[in-house]
């Protein structure tokens, strides 16, 4: 149990897990960080989580970013490629999406310190994506194999980085941060023996430098993007429960009310039958 006031933690960090379309509940974390005053200065993410935060490191409202997420497809990131290779469809398609919604932007010239996790096909081996394009690090990070085809970047050969850690504790300290908040969504792969991590990954979760938030998603699958209003709403209060003992300073925007439908006016027989 921490007894460091996360609000004024000057190097506090964010740590957001893989889980494919479970990453909207990502952003129901994000607006109750936002809610009580705590804005951590360094966020790192694995896969999913590499796309929710590059929208907190480039500043996107948490609440325009529930909007956002409403409309989004598989279809957003990646185009199916026609050409044979190591997955069905070409992460490229991310920038045409990204240009949608502001471009392209240099991590190193983010607000936030960002970094995302992938992980380096021949070596086996964990790569930090911290500088360069925003759009080539999450490309690399979401590169689920067998779906997404490998990232090329700076002499790598990059897939998902959730083969190594789906939850980026580790890659977040050595960022700088002195106390982080992981935010859990799917299990450890450990897919393959040799790269098994989960047990190393819990060690870091139980530390009293880490504060963890584990939204309920159950059964719910990473691979179809259905009731995400359900999801970001799971975040919330999961984030809510973990962060209890933090005000709110800053409340939630209050929804906008539905717009009542005007019926049409009468047409002009009708309306003389009304005056007789």
């Amino acid at each position: 149990m921490t007894t460091v006031d996360l609000r004024y933690e000057s190097r506090l960090g964010l740590a957001l897990g893989g889980g494919g379309a479970l990453g909207a509940a990502h952003v129901g974390v994000l607006q109750v960080l936002a809610e009580r005053g705590i804005a951590p200065s360094i966020v790192v993410g694995t896969s999913a989580g590499s796309l929710m935060g590059a929208a907190y490191a480039i500043g996107i409202d948490p609440y325009e970013l529930e909007r956002m997420v409403l409309g989004v497809s598989w279809g957003d990131f990646g185009t199916l490629s026609m050409t044979p290779g190591f997955g069905v469809l070409d992460t490229a398609g991310l920038r045409d999406t990204v240009d949608r919604v502001g471009g392209d932007r240099l991590i190193e010239d983010l607000p936030v310190r960002y970094a995302a996790v992938a992980t380096d096909l021949l070596s086996e081996e964990v790569v930090l994506l911290d500088h360069g394009s925003i759009v080539d690090a999450m490309r690399a990070s979401i590169a689920v194999p067998g779906l997404f085809r490998p990232a090329k970047l700076e002499g790598h050969l990059l897939v998902d980085g959730g083969l190594l850690q789906n939850l980026p504790l580790e890659a977040t300290f050595e960022m700088g941060a002195r106390h982080v908040i992981g935010v859990r969504l799917a299990p450890e792969w450990d897919a393959i023996p040799r790269l098994r991590t989960a047990l190393e990954v819990h060690a870091l979760e139980i530390r009293s430098d880490v504060t963890l938030i584990s939204p309920r998603v159950r059964h719910r699958s990473q691979w179809v993007a259905r009731d995400i209003p359900g999801l970001v709403a799971l975040g919330r209060e999961a984030a809510e429960a973990a962060l209890a003992s933090y005000p709110v300073t800053t409340p939630r925007p209050a929804a906008n009310p539905p717009t009542e439908e005007v019926p049409p006016p009468p047409r002009g027989g009708e309306a003389d039958r009304r005056k007789r």
